[in-house]
């Protein structure tokens, strides 16, 4: 459930790039097979789709027109997709417990990771914030993934 708490804060700054990394990792076969991830995300083709959605997020959150993420749409965004990577993390029987912990904390998180970017944006710009935590995200999401998948089969 960790891994799904983890994703949830990470995913409170990105809503595609968790799960992006959890349907590539699906797709190598890195998951532990009784993940509670729905099958589709397992395929190559929706592994890469979903990345290139994250990628088009990144560059559209450097954008002077890009919306708060803490918009209605932009919570529910980051509620549904971080529930569908905190699930693909814990085993089968946890995986409704593993969505509600991923897509709560990701909504939770979204507001202090506002605030923080908002903070830093004066100074920084949005270019240079936005990157910073494009790379936050990058790692994080990596690292949890790697993390679950060894844990959860070791």
């Amino acid at each position: 459930m960790l891994s799904s708490f983890l994703m949830g804060l990470v995913g409170g700054q990105r809503a595609m790039t968790p799960l992006a990394m959890v349907s590539v990792a699906a797709a190598r076969g890195e998951l532990p097979d009784d993940n509670g991830a729905p099958a589709i995300i397992a395929h190559p083709l929706v592994a890469a789709g979903l990345v290139a959605l994250a990628v088009g997020e990144m560059a559209g959150d450097k954008q002077k027109t890009a919306p708060d993420r803490i918009v209605p749409m932009g919570l529910a965004a980051r509620f549904i997709t971080n529930a569908i990577a905190g699930a693909a993390l814990v085993p089968r029987r946890q995986r409704w417990l593993g969505a509600a912990v991923g897509g709560l904390t990701a909504i939770a998180a979204s507001y202090p990771g506002w605030r923080a970017r908002m903070a830093a944006m004066p100074r920084y710009g949005q270019t240079v914030t936005g990157a910073i935590e494009d790379a936050a995200v990058l790692a994080g999401a990596a690292t949890i993934v790697r993390g679950a998948g060894v844990s959860a089969t070791a």
